[in-house]
């Protein structure tokens, strides 16, 4: 059955984030110590989104430090593996060899049913947690490297390669193939999707950053981005609603990038004393606290502040 979609409204920020860091800075203190606790009730994440551009240009702290987040344990995305996996490893875009011996050498070798996704095919949702993150994000980096589609073969990556698609990290980078990256790059169609489900994910795509750039999903030059990617064309693929394909793109990032998330995290509950949950996901993954501009300041403000956490998972890096 397919998703039916509604129209999402997603208001932009008209002014600078640095902006709204330099009077938070200033004014904390003064709040703080003249607010008295407030007991508010759960927004909606339409509340959210329809007060976005107020919240962040005209804030008012509601938390007072110390301040507890949490990150989930675990998600379930509304996708299933399918047979990727052995498409992947038939394609040449993974070797199954070389990418299991690259788990076992680090002393985390895949699980049964991890095998069984790469080289069997799996109709189980995928869920990712901290323990199989890597695992996602090398497998979804793979299967966004090969596919075939037009962001790969006409956008921002192609117009800024300068006649060498293999000059980027995302692409340069993958060593787990059967072949160079450059001639795994967009090759098979893999996922092939209607002009509707195109058009989604490019919605989508266009807007979903990560905190290592400036760029977004669309401009897929690393291996965070072109894994996004991936994952991206698998929702399109399976008729996922473009509000559901943010809120995937959150969850994924959260596992990705455990310590920016969690500093995200941090801000919106001293900000606008919003659970992270509650945060729209539009928000959450966009450019003005998830890029890499964005949540510079975002941690500078938490730094000034004395609102700093360490992340519950691991870190993250440009490599497979």
């Amino acid at each position: 059955m397919k998703h039916e979609e509604t129209a999402v409204s997603r208001p932009r920020i008209s002014s600078p984030l640095l902006l709204l860091l330099s009077i938070f800075s200033l004014t904390l203190a003064v709040v703080l110590a003249l607010s008295p606790a407030k007991k508010t009730e759960p927004a909606s994440v339409a509340d959210i989104s329809a007060n976005t551009a107020t919240a962040l240009t005209q804030p008012t702290i509601v938390a007072a430090a110390p301040i507890e987040v949490s990150l989930p344990e675990q998600a379930q995305l509304d996708v299933s593996w399918g047979d990727l996996g052995p498409q992947l490893v038939a394609a040449g875009a993974i070797d199954a060899d070389r990418f299991m011996q690259l788990y076992a050498d680090a002393g985390r070798p895949l699980t049964f049913a991890q095998k069984r996704i790469l080289n069997e095919g799996s109709d189980e949702p995928v869920v990712i947690d901290f323990q199989n993150a890597r695992f996602l994000l090398n497998f979804f980096w793979a299967l966004g490297l090969v596919n075939q589609n037009p962001i790969l073969t006409e956008g921002p990556m192609m117009q800024a390669s300068e006649g060498n698609i293999g000059r980027f990290a995302s692409t340069g980078g993958w060593t787990l193939g059967h072949h160079h990256a450059a001639e795994l790059y967009a090759s098979v169609p893999l996922i092939t999707l209607t002009p509707e489900q195109q058009a989604r994910l490019e919605e989508v795509a266009e807007n979903v950053y990560r905190p290592c750039c400036n760029n977004h999903t669309a401009f897929a030059d690393c291996n965070h981005g072109m894994a996004m990617l991936g994952l991206l064309e698998l929702l399109a693929s399976q008729d996922v609603p473009v509000k559901e394909m943010f809120a995937a793109a959150k969850a994924v990032n959260g596992f990705w990038f455990p310590q920016q998330a969690l500093e995200t995290a941090v801000f919106f509950k001293a900000t606008m004393n919003l659970d992270y949950t509650a945060v729209d996901p539009w928000l959450a993954v966009g450019p003005d606290v998830f890029s890499g501009s964005g949540f510079q300041q975002v941690h500078q403000w938490l730094a000034d502040n004395n609102l700093l956490e360490q992340p519950q998972g691991g870190g993250n890096s440009c490599g497979v």
